[in-house]
């Protein structure tokens, strides 16, 4: 079995909330052998989510189980305010990711000359911060692409990239959040999946459950590389991932 949880149909807000573009996303989903999909909108185009449009879309959903989740950025300051947003919600999972740092969109491509000449690991320590404490707030049910930090390409140099996810592996595992492995890290610079070998490895090892995403903005991408990504999961010791059913989680197993 497959599931992607990690869909955007709004993209970046430049698509409407529709029943034919929705089916779009189904329609891909089944043959990727995708058997649970879940539409996860970036929170800041939530107000164009249409509900009535998504109870259509499930009830016809044939040989597809369609979730709802949302995808929130996370700041220490806005804690309240992401309650209060989940609260307005009858969701399934929320991602809590991390984009900004101090204001900083580093992983959009108009910022990215915000990591020249800037020192490498210190951006991966702040970066690291804040994955930590959207971890302790138990705001979230999934933490998105762990490791975004990397996407272009910019590796540390002082320490590996586990050492700044180590300190909080202990509390990962406490808290119950599930970390998803996110392909879309495959088709950016730095060409590699969220998490990466090496982080996914001490996840296991530290028996913090996995789902998977492909992070969707266009019906095409929908599970698009995941079945490496299950792959990948075996290989670091996984047997079963996680699905959502308004915030409850349930095993899903990984097959061959």
């Amino acid at each position: 079995m497959l599931v992607d949880y990690h869909v955007h149909v709004l993209a970046h807000g430049e698509y409407e909330y529709t029943e034919e573009r929705i089916r779009q996303f189904l329609d891909q989903a089944r043959r990727q052998g995708i058997t649970e999909i879940g539409l996860a909108e970036h929170e800041e185009w939530g107000r164009r989510i249409r509900p009535e449009v998504l109870e259509v879309v499930r009830m016809n959903a044939s040989g597809i189980c369609v979730r709802q989740g949302m995808e929130i950025d996370y700041n220490f300051e806005r804690e309240g305010e992401i309650r209060g947003i989940i609260k307005k919600w009858d969701l399934d999972f929320v991602i809590g990711s991390v984009h900004f740092i101090d204001g900083w969109g580093f992983d959009r491509p108009d910022s990215r000359s915000g990591f020249d000449g800037a020192d490498i690991d210190e951006l991966y320590e702040r970066y690291f911060r804040l994955v930590a404490q959207a971890v302790r707030s138990g705001l979230f049910d999934v933490i998105g692409h762990l490791d975004l930090i990397k996407i272009w390409g910019h590796r540390p140099a002082r320490k590996r990239d586990l050492e700044y996810v180590e300190p909080f592996l202990l509390q990962m595992k406490r808290s119950g959040v599930v970390v998803e492995i996110n392909t879309a890290g495959l088709r950016k610079p730095v060409n590699e999946m969220y998490p990466s070998p090496s982080l996914l490895k001490a996840l296991f090892e530290a028996d913090i459950p996995i789902t998977f995403g492909s992070d969707a903005h266009e019906p095409g991408d929908v599970g698009r590389d995941l079945a490496k990504a299950r792959e990948l999961a075996r290989q670091a010791g996984y047997r079963w991932c996680v699905g959502f059913d308004r915030r409850q989680r349930y095993e899903v197993t990984i097959t061959d």
